[in-house]
């Protein structure tokens, strides 16, 4: 599905110094609409649609158009700007849906290909391969394990699909490394395991529910230690009623290893708010364990 998208973006001008006094004193606002491309995927019967958050954000007016001709405005159910993740609804009788596959299966190597709507070619393939798996630590997005691909991805297809030879969704391409760095082939696509329990949760409460401790915590940044380390935690939150402190090394959470701050803070947002967690971190030469009791992480907290 090709999704296109208007929004108004508005620059303020100051006048020129050769202007009338009491123009030079009024900053004029200019307003303009700009127009973007993207890609998406319908992933169910009743019509919904997945595509990326930045493909929709601050939009004004979306418009869909289906392989077969059909357009259509969309309603939007939820974003997750989180997993740059979202879901969009359409009503349209016989809707092509595509099959969900697995990308915990996945294997570097693997032959895929990337439908989308690049620079408005509409329902353009592109055939690669994975590259690597578990990319994280990208700056794209706070929750993404992506897939790295060298199937072409250009402006317009984020969103669009990534298919495995069976035509399963195994991915929604996302982003390219920046051009002007002169790279090629790079790729990446949020892994459909990922989106499919967020597309559940967006549907079903309107947004993603995650939990959230209260504890800022950061890499070992003399890699003394094979974990990460509590820096900042929130006053009243779970982990400072819990007794953690910062200097703290967490060591595991719910009896799993901890290796670097990114598993951290997605163990902790994986599970909902008000469940009960174990805590293993170690003081000085005392290894501790504490419970706490997740709250609802807000999607502007940049920590677990």
């Amino acid at each position: 599905m090709n999704i296109y998208t208007a929004r108004v973006v508005s620059t303020t001008v100051r006048p020129q110094a050769t202007r009338p006094l009491y123009e030079q004193n009024l900053p004029a606002v200019r307003r303009r609409v700009e127009s973007s491309l993207g890609s998406g995927v319908i992933v169910d019967a009743a019509g919904h649609i997945v595509t990326n958050h930045h493909v929709i954000r601050d939009a004004s007016e979306i418009r869909v158009q289906l392989a077969d001709g059909r357009v259509a405005t969309p309603t939007v159910v939820g974003t997750d700007a989180d997993t740059d993740l979202a879901v969009l609804k359409v009503d349209l009788p016989g809707l092509p849906v595509m099959p969900l596959g697995r990308s915990d299966e996945l294997r570097a190597g693997d032959v895929v290909l990337a439908i989308g709507n690049p620079l408005g070619l509409s329902q353009t393939v592109t055939q690669g391969i994975v590259s690597a798996i578990g990319r994280g630590s990208l700056r794209l997005a706070t929750f993404a394990d992506f897939i790295q691909t060298d199937a072409a991805i250009n402006f317009g297809n984020s969103g669009g699909a990534l298919i495995d030879v069976d035509g399963d969704l195994i991915g929604i391409n996302t982003a390219v490394l920046a051009q002007q760095l002169g790279t090629e082939g790079i790729g990446f696509a949020i892994p459909v395991n990922l989106v499919r329990g967020v597309m559940s949760e967006i549907i079903t409460h309107g947004r993603v529910r995650r939990g959230w401790l209260g504890v800022h915590v950061i890499g070992d940044p003399n890699r003394r230690f094979s974990a990460p380390v509590v820096g900042v935690i929130d006053r009243g939150s779970p982990a400072e009623r819990a007794g953690l402190r910062p200097g703290d090394l967490i060591v595991e959470i719910n009896g799993r290893q901890i290796l670097t701050d990114q598993e951290a803070l997605t163990q902790v947002a994986a599970m909902p708010p008000g469940s009960e967690i174990e805590i293993r971190f170690r003081r000085g030469d005392q290894s501790l364990t504490a419970r706490a009791t997740l709250e609802e992480r807000r999607s502007d907290e940049p920590a677990p």
